[in-house]
């Protein structure tokens, strides 16, 4: 698991670099809109398509297969996928690829410690709350404008549907995140309310 894990940390790592440096304008990272996919464009997505496949193949196995997880990996897959046989919309493809991925080493990491035994602890709960709101901002802010312009540009009619499909699974993990955080916030603040206090030798 942890190997696991430390691959995947390493791709969202490469994946996040990749789709940086494919990025012809920053001042306006999405252009040139419905475009020709550049070969840099094309690398970051089929490595991403790769690996994909890869964590999709690691996860039949499991003890639990995760339904919702498979499906987020079927549709980025198929969408990614689409993207690469069509080469168009790499700008687009590329920045949904920013945006799924630059949440992805916080998350490993909150996992990772929970596997080296610091559940439950300060450092743990502040990786949690990190990658809530670095997942909040990218996915809810940056992933509704995305799936706007993709769909109001001259894009093959599959790219949108898996924008929106992608945007409905990013709503729903956005979901539980913000479940996952709020338990975790107030497990940890009756946790601090029931901890007896010492004040002068003696506990309070």
């Amino acid at each position: 698991m942890e190997s696991n894990r430390i691959v995947s940390t390493i791709h969202a790592t490469l994946a996040v670099t990749l789709a940086a440096l494919s990025v012809e304008d920053w001042s306006c990272p999405v252009c040139p809109l419905a475009s020709n996919s550049s070969l840099k464009q094309r690398q970051a997505l089929a490595i991403t398509v790769a690996y994909l496949i890869y964590d999709l193949i690691c996860c039949l196995f499991d003890e639990k297969v995760s339904l919702d997880n498979a499906i987020h990996h079927l549709v980025s897959i198929v969408g990614l996928g689409a993207g690469l046989v069509y080469q168009k919309c790499g700008s687009e493809q590329v920045a949904a690829l920013f945006i799924t991925e630059i949440s992805s080493p916080f998350l490993h990491a909150r996992e990772l410690l929970k596997e080296l035994g610091y559940k439950d602890t300060d450092l743990n709960l502040a990786a949690d709350v990190t990658f809530a709101v670095i997942f909040s901002l990218a996915r809810m802010i940056g992933g509704p404008y995305l799936t706007f312009v993709t769909l109001t540009t001259n894009n093959p009619l599959l790219i949108k549907v898996m924008a929106v499909g992608l945007q409905l699974v990013s709503a729903f993990w956005f979901y539980k995140i913000t479940r996952m955080v709020k338990y975790k916030l107030i497990k940890r603040t009756k946790k601090v309310v029931s901890t007896p206090h010492l004040h002068n030798g003696k506990l309070n």
